[in-house]
Parts: structure tokens; sequence; C-alpha cells
């Protein structure tokens, strides 16, 4: 562990997020002159990288070295200090980043941003290398993924339209990397029908004003939806079905996901009641992982889950995996990847393993170290290899902090089988409206301003406390739920995706 000491606010999150990336097996915190006393006695001792800005100019050290910055005349943004922190970081360390210095969850927004404005592929790509130092590799996957985005969104009801997110926080047991909003479905059992009123609550009073627009997109997710019994599921789908007009749904998916909680009588009311997309997650099929990481489903269970809902009928299927899983490497991936392509899922979602600090994995990586997780070119190439194999094609990205090998997340999919949501939250396009504990709502303004309300995490405060949690959207979508404004079309795991 070591510490960054930074005499001024606004510059942390930028030089942490960098450092991190740079230093990957590290603990890296930041000294402030607002620090506590018992935070600057604890670090003062590990600080090996200090920024001291004064005016427009910085002095960096790095390990005793010291850098100086002036910011360029006219430069009124921090792009330019940002690259000049990157080449040190470079020069410290004689390596690039895949990404360059782009730190944000969303590097695609400005190729599609720029694609809006006329720019040719070429300016794009010489952008992305001029001002962030991406590389040629990334900068081209983000182009050829705005390019796509920009095609599917094109028949989306920006101003008029909503997507709706239901988020459903329980499941069978809560993995070691997992930092969502998620309980072990054994301790919840007796609250799960009053979550479930309490979801039907908050849909009704979204569809009363939302009763005239339109509705594009319908995501479940979690959590786990499928940990919810038969009976639940069905009442939950048929108050949707009731509640609001699906006849302009673009797309409705639910996340199956975890094998333990999928069963033959569930796939049946989620087909029943028109769900035209399902995930089902194996994360990876090396069976010793899924043990170690706390999934209790086996290899075995995954393909009988997979091959069951086939049975049913769903032939849109989704399934995730995680690259970087601790002590898995190149040949593991492989033997994932052969496995997956044998099953010939309609979609891919390959994740870059990302180091949440509530998960349990925080807590492993301290007592067993971070080099047991390996993520690098060539599992990513494995995977998108996979995907190719399959005829599946790159359709969204997103990246996360403390991201294994600083990569991303790619969703491949067939051409006629993308995930709608997924795009929707990522680029911000449209107005997504989030049900349940732990959710958040997100209004995008004609202008492009966003502004977010969340939903409490705690099931038990979420149920207590579920008329305050649509007081919250009647503030957040005034002028959009009676009718006298609009969301916009111009111009994100909040909710899962």
């Amino acid at each position: 562990m070591f510490a960054i000491k930074i005499n001024k606010e606004n510059y942390e999150y930028d030089i942490q997020a960098l450092v991190k990336s740079f230093y990957p097996e590290e603990q890296v915190a930041v000294l402030l002159p607002e620090s506590r006393e018992d935070k600057r006695r604890e670090l003062e001792g590990k600080v090996r990288i200090c920024l001291n800005v004064e005016g427009d100019a910085a002095e960096l050290t790095v390990d005793g070295r010291v850098y100086r910055w002036e910011k360029p005349e006219g430069d009124g943004s921090k792009g330019d200090f940002k690259r000049f922190l990157y080449e040190v970081l470079r020069k410290e360390n004689g390596k690039e980043l895949p990404w360059g210095n782009l730190i944000g969850i969303r590097p695609t927004k400005i190729a599609y941003s720029l694609l809006g404005e006329g720019k040719s592929r070429q300016e794009i790509l010489e952008h992305y290398s001029k001002e962030y130092y991406t590389s040629a590799e990334k900068a081209e996957l983000a182009v050829d993924i705005a390019r796509r985005e920009r095609k599917l969104l094109a028949g989306i009801h920006y101003r008029d339209g909503y997507s709706l997110y239901i988020g459903i926080p329980f499941c069978p047991t809560t993995c070691l990397y997992c930092s969502f909003t998620s309980y072990p479905i054994g301790g919840y059992r007796k609250q799960v029908d009053a979550y479930v009123d309490c979801l039907v609550k908050e849909m009704e009073y979204v569809a009363e004003g939302c009763r005239h627009k339109i509705l594009d997109s319908v995501y479940i997710g979690g959590g786990t939806p499928t940990t919810l019994e038969p009976g639940q599921l069905d009442r939950l789908l048929t108050k949707l079905e009731g509640l609001f007009d699906l006849q302009q749904v673009k797309e409705f998916t639910v996340e199956a996901g975890r094998a333990d909680s999928i069963t033959e009588e569930k796939l049946r009311v989620l087909h029943r009641h028109g769900v035209t997309r399902i995930s089902v997650n194996p994360q990876t099929m090396k069976q010793e992982t899924l043990d170690m990481i706390g999934r209790r489903a086996s290899v075995k269970q995954v393909e009988e889950a997979y091959a069951l809902a086939r049975r049913v009928g769903f032939d849109n299927i989704n399934m995730d995996l995680i690259l970087g899983l601790p002590g898995e490497v190149e040949a593991d991936v492989q033997q994932t990847i052969d496995r997956v392509v044998e099953l010939a899922p309609d979609s891919l979602t390959v994740h870059s393993l990302a180091i949440k600090r509530a998960s349990k994995l925080n807590q492993w990586i301290q007592e067993n170290g971070v080099s047991t997780l390996r993520n690098t070119d060539e599992t990513m190439k494995i995977a998108a290899e996979g995907a190719r194999k399959l005829g599946l094609e790159p359709y969204y990205l997103y990246r996360q902090k403390n991201m294994s090998g600083n990569f991303e997340n790619v969703g491949y999919a067939r051409e006629d089988r993308y995930g709608l949501y997924n795009i929707l939250i990522m680029e911000e396009k449209q107005s997504i409206i989030a049900l349940g504990a732990g959710s958040i709502s997100k209004r995008v303004y004609p202008d492009g301003r966003i502004e977010r309300c969340e939903n409490v995490k705690d099931v038990a405060q979420y149920i207590e406390r579920i008329d305050e949690m649509t007081e919250r959207k009647r503030q957040l979508f005034h002028g959009f739920f009676d009718g006298s404004g609009d969301i916009g079309d111009s111009c994100i795991r909040e909710n899962g995706g």
C-alpha cells in the first residue's frame, strides 16, 4: 500500500484512478489537506507520489523524481493535465495502458458523440490517440461499437418513451466478487411477498404517470430474479402486463442468472408472459473456481439449465463470463470458451474482473495477494475469438474502476439478438425508471443533462419507506409523468445489465 499526497481538491479522482491503473497490485490511498489526523499519521510514511498545484502550474513528485506542468494558455479543461500525468506514469512504469488515460466507464460515448458531429472514422481514431493515448485496437473497438449502437438506437422513442428496470435483490448466495444490492434468499423468504407488494405499488404509480408514454424495453435484474418462486414471478409479471402497455416493447429481458435458481416451472412462467431474452450466467466453466467464488451451481447444472431454457422455447439466451477470476490462467479461459462455443448462446457478455471495495473479493485479495488475478491481452483475445466463432459481434462496452488488466466489459451478440437495454443504460440516451431496492432511476433531458434518484438498498427499509420511493420519482420525473415535459433525444453497471 502507498499514498498520494495532494494539496488541493478536484484532482484526487483522476490521479488515484490513473495511478491505480499503473499499479494494480497496490492499494492506493489519497491524502488531502482536510484528511483526518489519524489517517494522516497512518499514511505520511507511505507517500510515494505528491502533487502540489499552484494556480495554473503543478509539481508532481514520484518516488523522489520531480516533474513540472503548466496549463497551456486557453485550456480550460483537465485534459492537458491528465495527458501530463499519464506521460509521467508511463515513463515511471515503462508500460502503456490499453485505454490510455481514459478512466470513465463509458469510452464509447466519445465515438458516439463524434459520429453525431459528422466526424470520419479516421478523425475519431486520431482523437482517441491524441487526446487519450488509447491503443489503436481499443479505439477501433469503440468506433465499431458506437456505429453499431447508433444504428440499433435509431428506432428508440427518446422524446416520448422510456425503459423500465425492476430489481430483485435476492440471490442463492453472495458471490465473492459481487458488490451489487443482493441478499441471500434463505434469510429473506418471509419478506419476499411483501417486497413484491411494494414493487407492484411502484409499478402502479409509474404506469399511471407514464400512461401517455411509450415503453421501449423492460429489464428485470438483480440479484437473481429467478430466486422468486414460480407463483411470485407469475404475480409480478401478471401485474406488469395489466398495468403497462407492452405492445411496443422491443425487448423484455429477465436475468435467470444462477443455474441453481432455475427450474422448468419458472422458465415456463417467463416464457408464457412474453419474456424475449434471458441470461444463464456461468461466469466460468471451471468447477474449482465456481466452488471458490461461492457459486453453488455446478458446470453440469449450468449446461442443464441452458438446455432446459432451449426446450422451453427461448431463442435469445445470453451467457456472462468473467475473466481474471482468482487462480485462472489462459488455459482455463480457453476451456471455458470452448464449452460455451459448444452450447452456442445468442449473446455473450465478457466481463473483466473488477475489484469492488464492498465485495468479499477485496478481503480475499488482502489475504491471498492480487497476483492470483490474471487477465491479459491473451485472455481477452481468447474470448473475442470464441465470440467470432459463434458469429457474434461486439455491440456494447463499458468499464469499471479497479478493473483487472485495465481492460473492459464487452457484449457480443448475433445481429438480431443485441441487448437493447444494455446499450441504453451505457449511452444514456433514454430515461430509465427503476423499481426495487437499490435501483437507480435516470432522467435524460433534451439538453443532455442527466439527473438520478436512488431507492434505498436495504430490503426492510425499502418496504417500510415505499411511499418515499414513489415520492422521489415524482420529484425527479415532474413534467414527464404529468405530460407537461419530455425527456429528450440528445446527447450506465448502475442497474443490472
